[in-house]
């Protein structure tokens, strides 16, 4: 039984090789911002197809790539602590931003009424600012 085993997974092993330079475009670990994009792209097209079917024959592929992208992000694009403003401000200095540079917030006015506390962030705002830092729109979220 030990050699049938091993032939069957020298076969399996070679199939593997066979689709391995496409597969590993999606499963391989990412490194780089193409990689990245190209993983968005794809598990974007997945979760269309599969939708909330866990039954799904491609579901724990949809699985592997989110974990691959999410890896990619905590090594990449961490998330600022504190409040919300306190992270704009700080992702503003990292960046090299003025409130000139924010225009998907308004005008300088607005920018300037939500830096001093006088104005909340819009979804519509925090939506954008997610989109340009590339982090999670949880930051830009008030806790009441």
């Amino acid at each position: 039984m030990e050699v049938l085993n091993e032939e069957i997974l020298n076969a399996e092993i070679e199939e593997i090789a066979k689709i391995w330079p496409v597969v590993s475009k999606v499963v391989a670990v990412i490194y780089t911002e193409e990689e990245y994009k190209y993983a968005v792209k794809v598990l974007d097209r997945l979760i269309d197809m599969i939708g909330e079917d866990e039954d799904h024959p491609l579901a724990s592929l949809m699985e592997t790539i989110g974990a691959r992208i999410e890896d990619y992000e905590d090594r990449h694009y961490p998330e600022p602590v504190g409040d919300p403003i306190g992270c704009l401000k700080y992702l503003m200095e990292e960046h090299n931003l003025k409130q000139r540079d924010l225009k998907e917030l308004g005008s300088q006015g607005v920018v300037s009424e939500i830096l001093s506390g006088k104005r909340k962030l819009t979804l519509r705002q925090v939506k954008a600012l997610s989109k340009r830092f590339k982090i999670s729109p949880a930051v830009f979220i008030e806790d009441e």
